[in-house]
This record gives C-alpha cells, structure tokens and sequence, in this order.
C-alpha cells in the first residue's frame, strides 16, 4: 500500500490537459449548486445527493480512462455522470423531471445513466452496484476488448457484504475492474471512524484479497488520474484489480434533507481550505499558466452552467408515451415467455 496524499512523486500531468479538467471540474461544481438551487425552489423532484467537493475523483478518473471503459456511480453519481459525457442539461433537466432528462425522467438524481458513454448507472443500493461491475470486467475479459470496469462507492459500501464478495471473486478471477472509493469520512450521519476496525476502510482490507492498495488525495485531480491510469494499466494487463481509497470530503449534507450539523466546524474548514478547484488553482499556478486563462475557464464553464439551468427550466415534461419505453433492452415492457 502507498500513500499517495501530499506527495507530487512521478505527477506527470501538463498544463494544456491540467486546464480542461479544471474547467470540467468547474462546470460540475456549478452543476451542482444549480442543483442545490433549484431544488430549494421546489424545482427538483425527490431527494438529491450532491457531489460537490467530489469532483477531483470522478473528473481525474475519467481522464485516465478509455471511452469504452465502464463506470458505476453511486446515488451521490452526478459528478461521475457529467466526467463521462453527460452534459449538464440533460442531468438537471432529469432532477427536474423533464422530458429532455438523461433518463427521460425516470431514473432521476440516483440512477443516472449514460450507457452510450460506458456510465452505466448510478445506484441507490448501498454496495449494489460492486458485482455488476464484476460482471462488466468478466464480460470485457471474455470478449478480449482491453476495457476495464470501475465501481466507484462510498466508505459506507465497505461494511456491506457485496464489497467483500466482489473483492473477493474479482482477485480469484484476475478480472480487470478498479474499486474506487470516494472516503468522505461519513456513512450518511456516522463517522466510518466509529463503526470500523481499520483506519482506511477499503484499502486497509485489500490485503485480505491479496489485492494492491493506494491511498490518494482525492481533492488532488491530478494525483487521481495518474493513479487511476497507473491501475488501469495494470488491470488492462492481466493483472487484476486495484483498490484506490480516495480521502475527500463533501461540501454539503449526506442529502439534501440533512444540514450535516454533527460535522465539527474545525473539520468542515479545514477540508474546505482543501477545495479541489483551489488545488488545481495552485498546480496551474506553479506550471505557469496565467491566472488570466484561468479565470476564462471559470468563466466559461459558469455560461455552460447558466446555458443549461435556462435549457432545463425550459424544458418540456415527459411523453406519457413513453412511460413503458426503455424497460426490456428491446425497448418494449410486455413480460415476455
């Protein structure tokens, strides 16, 4: 297991690339407070679990990542949906039910799914989603395609049964698939501290599975993503899975009903002091990149978010139509014999 928080060992990211993902990153957070906004104004229906402070892993991840590699997101996945093309239109227009949603306004804020792009869904039950990641790495190694699986989970998911069922059965198999977790420090209301016997929860456990381990900066987004494609590699390889424990912290409650009061103001400011826009703000700064062009990338993924906000509002409801559209792979929903 190594350590990779604090450190700038073998960081090989440019200036070029190191922008874009700053302004992807960006554009997420403005998402996301969007997302906060409007359902305060009642405009968002059902609950939503907001990603914001998570950027650093979903959008360093994606960069390490082939197009036709697989993605599963748990309900707090918005961040994991837009790193893997879905625009931000089409994420607020399915909070808010409308007919232009990324599901049409069926999924909603916790099953969002691009499957076109490899985000193959978001997942409300906790730890659901590791086996079908399992299975997406089985089929990519049978079909001989080179692509791996990514599951994605919170600290919470480490405590539940399919998270050491599926690490188990992924290193018996060698099967190429990475385990992503975002450690925010809280299983909704619990600190993970207080219900688990080790420290770091997901790689303190990879050795159990004789599976390697890193612990990453999760607000670093270029740490993550030479991290990720280091443990892509290695999965494209044949050499199995990789568990990466990403420390990070979300910037608002576990959802959007919980004012997170139970978090101590001196933990709350320290990890806000750790923003990962600001992180990438000083990486950019020390590769020499004027603030100039920083501040044009904030700017612009600001008018995207703006753009996008006016899209949804606008936006026309669902098709009754198409209420049963979508349910069978053939697109039909009769039960068939």
């Amino acid at each position: 297991m190594t350590a990779g928080a604090g450190t700038d060992a073998g960081i090989t990211i440019g200036a070029d690339e190191l922008l874009g993902l700053y302004e992807q990153m960006a554009v997420i957070r403005g998402t996301e407070k969007a997302a906060h906004d409007l359902f305060l104004a009642g405009l968002v229906k059902g609950t939503t679990h907001l990603a914001a402070g998570h950027e650093a892993v979903a959008v360093g991840a994606s960069a390490a990542l082939r197009p036709d590699d697989y993605v599963f997101a748990t309900y707090r996945g918005h961040h994991h949906a837009m790193a893997r093309g879905a625009s931000p239109e089409e994420c607020l227009a399915e909070l808010m039910s409308k007919g232009t949603g990324l599901c049409k306004a069926k999924g909603g804020s916790m099953h969002l799914t691009k499957a076109s792009t490899g985000m193959l869904g978001s997942y409300a039950i906790v730890g659901a989603h590791l086996p079908l990641a399992a299975g997406a790495a089985w089929s990519a190694r049978l079909r001989g395609s080179g692509q791996v699986a990514v599951a994605f989970f919170g600290d919470g998911a480490t405590n539940i049964g399919a998270f050491h069922e599926t690490l188990n059965l992924a290193a018996v198999w060698s099967l190429p698939v990475l385990f992503i977790c975002e450690n925010n420090l809280y299983m909704e209301y619990t600190p993970i501290g207080e219900v688990t016997a080790v420290a770091n929860p997901a790689a303190d456990r990879a050795a159990a599975y004789r599976l390697p381990a890193e612990i990453l900066d999760g607000n670093d987004v270029a740490v993550v993503r030479d991290a990720v494609a280091r443990a892509a590699e290695r999965a494209r390889s044949g050499q199995g899975p990789t568990v990466l424990e990403a420390k990070t912290y979300r910037h608002f409650g576990h959802s959007r009903t919980d004012p997170a009061s139970y978090r101590p103001e001196e933990e709350v400011r320290e990890w806000l002091s750790r923003d990962p826009l600001d992180v990438a703000r000083t990486r950019l700064e020390a590769l020499g990149v004027p603030a100039g062009s920083v501040a044009a990338a904030g700017e612009r993924a600001a008018r995207i978010v703006r753009d996008a906000v006016a899209a949804a509002r606008a936006a026309p409801g669902p098709d009754p139509a198409e209420a049963m559209t979508d349910v069978w792979a053939d697109g039909g929903s009769a039960w068939r014999t």
